[in-house]
């Protein structure tokens, strides 16, 4: 039973502390996992934590156990997008000349959230083209996307 406001989120929190802090190069022990869960003011013991890592596998989010020496680090596996993907369209984003710097850097921080903290740093360091000519008028990303049938 929660015991309070915050257990009530506890599959949030685990949800969110496993795609954000661990991908297929890090991972993340029971304990480790129990002590970002207390960062948030969620307490679980362990045996409580296989049953929540399980419901979030059974909601969709791709949870792997591997073991490591004498226990087992858990990290996301299948991402919505993987890495490849979100730096094709972070370059895709940087390099449209329609979308205005504002909304480049919107998006662009919208798609380093579908990684982990690891691989966002790595969508962070790609090399932004400073001076490129750029739009001032955000209509226009809203027209194309209009004209597309897209609202």
């Amino acid at each position: 039973m929660p015991k309070g406001k915050q257990q009530k989120l506890k599959l949030y929190y685990l949800s969110r502390i496993m795609t954000e802090k661990t991908d297929d190069e890090h991972g993340l022990s029971m304990k480790e996992i129990q002590m970002r869960l207390a960062e948030y003011g969620c307490t679980a013991d362990r045996k409580s934590l296989y049953d929540d890592l399980e419901a979030l596998q059974v909601l969709g989010l791709d949870i792997i156990g591997e073991p490591v020496g004498g226990g087992y680090l858990y990290h996301v596996g299948k991402k919505q997008f993987d890495i490849a993907e979100l730096k094709l369209l972070v370059d895709a984003v940087q390099s449209s000349k329609f979308i205005t710097e504002k909304k480049s850097n919107e998006l662009i921080k919208k798609l380093t959230s579908m990684a982990s903290d690891y691989e966002a740093a790595q969508l962070k360091c790609q090399v932004v083209v400073q001076g490129r000519i750029k739009t001032m008028n955000e209509s226009i990303y809203y027209a194309v996307f209009k004209a597309l049938g897209v609202e």
